[in-house]
């Protein structure tokens, strides 16, 4: 079976550099995929992609060294087991609030006798290699959202889950379940109380052996993310990239059209 390449990274002891993938094409993920990243991560969730895209998204990024993952829409076993057997080599969970939600997720990436996972990987075995069916235990990523003022209180019994591989936060939900309507929706967080659940998150992973990972609005942010410790970041979408790129561009025009009618350019 082909290496996990976030997998290899960790084991060098650094920390994985990924990115969601909201936009339904393959060509968007091959595009994404040629820039460098470790990871992508198709977002089923809140992305506007369905099952038959993702696979063309995974196929579309087999030409570079990155690790193909996606969140999916819930904790759901037909969820998790479609999408692995499409040759996802990590699975992102939401909204796991406990260590029974932990456990079933874990569950549903394991086949028997450490699992519940059907056994028919259909693209996975093309993909990743023959051998599969024996090593993809060793190779998949699964990692459970904390997001909830739920999975907060049970935090250590998340983390202390066998078989989870790591915590990643969710910062937009998470800021919404702890305060509510008192700051702005989003990621980046800079208040002090957050800053701390962010922290609370990192040393519960971390406490129990397993690895953190951050979303991120910004590669500023995600530096910092590092430097904290965080074994891996996310780095925006497609969707807020592509408009990012282009309102920048139409911006410098626009300074430009204004400088030359005012007779300064």
């Amino acid at each position: 079976m082909k290496p996990n390449r976030i997998r290899e990274i960790w084991a060098r002891g650094s920390c994985a550099l990924n990115a969601f993938l909201s936009i339904p094409s393959p060509f968007v993920a091959e595009i994404m995929a040629a820039q460098g990243y470790d990871g992508l991560i198709v977002d089923l969730q809140h992305g506007v992609t369905d099952y038959m895209t993702a696979v063309g998204m995974f196929q579309a990024m087999q030409g570079n060294p990155v690790a193909p993952m996606a969140r999916v829409e819930w904790l759901d076993p037909v969820a998790v087991m479609r999408i692995l057997d499409a040759g996802a080599y990590g699975v992102i969970c939401p909204m796991v609030n406990t260590a029974d939600d932990a456990a079933r997720l874990v569950s549903y990436t394991r086949y028997p006798p450490h699992g519940v996972r059907s056994f028919g990987p259909g693209r996975a075995v093309f993909s990743a290699g023959a051998d599969y069916g024996q090593r993809a235990e060793d190779e998949i990523v699964v990692l459970a959202m904390v997001e909830t003022a739920q999975a907060m209180e049970n935090l250590d019994a998340i983390a202390a889950t066998p078989g989870l591989d790591g915590l990643y936060i969710g910062p937009a939900d998470l800021t919404l379940a702890l305060t509510g309507r008192k700051y702005r929706t989003g990621f980046d967080r800079e208040e002090p109380e957050m800053i701390e659940a962010i922290q609370r998150v990192l040393a519960a992973a971390h406490g129990a052996g397993k690895r953190a990972a951050l979303h991120c609005g910004s590669p500023d942010y995600a530096l910092r993310g590092k430097e904290w410790g965080f074994d891996m970041v996310t780095v925006s979408n497609d969707v807020r990239l592509m408009a990012g790129a282009a309102a920048a561009s139409v911006q410098i025009f626009r300074n430009g059209q204004a400088k030359c009618r005012d007779g300064s350019y």
